[in-house]
């Protein structure tokens, strides 16, 4: 589907390192907060297809996508990533993509599977500096379905199909983002890796999105986060679905996050001062 969008790509810099981005531009703009996507721990721009687009024009907001150090057209990764790697991209580098870009005005973060948490910490660490989160697939601890669903991914990959697919959207680099990947997650002092005290500092209006079906995690996921942030939630669960809620449920997906983006921009969310 082609979306009357307009797309510009450019690199910046941020936290050190060159990333690549794309800034959105949907027809008949409307005045409001900048949509910002925030990838999975495996993604890039192109792997996002055409849903940020659409989210942008059916809301009329601008937006912004952007692959993180390591991925897609950005600087590669040079050795394994470190256990604190998901908090380094909110405290460092995310505040200095959007200086960066210009989003002075505070976004709605947009965030999947390893985006997505580092959306929620970002929101926990600077509550002041953003409008509202979407989590899709997001993870605040570690369960043993994620670990065995990313050892079922290990497996998949090294039998060939997973890895050329990969490779189309990160080249030469797909092989160190992979084992960077899966080596942070398997890694045993990470084993106890857990943001749920973070939790309570976010005030802004979240829309939890999970399938029941997720390769690498449970419901417990989705309800740590309801119970745990401040602010005003809503939780979309979706039968029949996996890890990749945009792809695999894309209409009630973009349905929820237009009402939901519609409603924090209308201030119908009761929001409580950050201190």
């Amino acid at each position: 589907m082609t979306v009357p969008v307009h797309r510009h790509r450019f690199d910046l810099h941020a936290a050190g390192h060159r990333l690549h981005a794309e800034r959105l531009s949907p027809p008949h703009a409307v005045a409001g907060p900048s949509l910002v996507f925030l990838h999975e721990g495996l993604g890039s721009i192109g792997q996002w297809r055409h849903f940020p687009a659409e989210l942008c024009a059916r809301t009329g907001l601008p937006g912004l996508v952007y692959e993180r150090w390591g991925h897609g057209q950005a600087e590669p990764l040079t050795g394994p990533r470190p256990d604190g790697y998901l908090e380094r991209e909110a405290r460092d580098s995310l505040p200095e993509v959007l200086a960066t870009c210009g989003i002075v005005e505070p976004p709605i973060l947009f965030g999947h599977s390893d985006g997505a948490s580092i959306a929620l910490l970002f929101a926990a660490a600077h509550p002041k500096r953003v409008r509202a989160v979407i989590g899709e697939a997001a993870h605040v601890f570690i369960e043993n379905v994620c670990l065995d669903g990313i050892r079922q991914a290990v497996a998949a990959y090294e039998q060939g199909p997973v890895r050329d697919g990969l490779r189309r959207y990160h080249g030469a680099n797909t092989e160190i983002l992979f084992r960077g990947w899966c080596d942070t997650w398997l890694r045993p002092t990470r084993r106890h890796w857990n943001v749920e005290a973070q939790l309570p500092r976010i005030v802004c209006p979240t829309l939890i999105i999970q399938g029941a079906d997720d390769e690498y995690a449970t419901r417990a996921q989705v309800d740590a986060i309801a119970v745990g942030v401040s602010g005003p939630t809503e939780i979309l669960w979706l039968p029949a679905c996996g890890h990749v809620p945009h792809h695999q449920a894309r209409e009630p997906v973009l349905d929820a996050a237009a009402r939901f983006i519609d409603g924090v921009c209308s201030n119908r969310y009761i929001v409580q001062p950050s201190t």
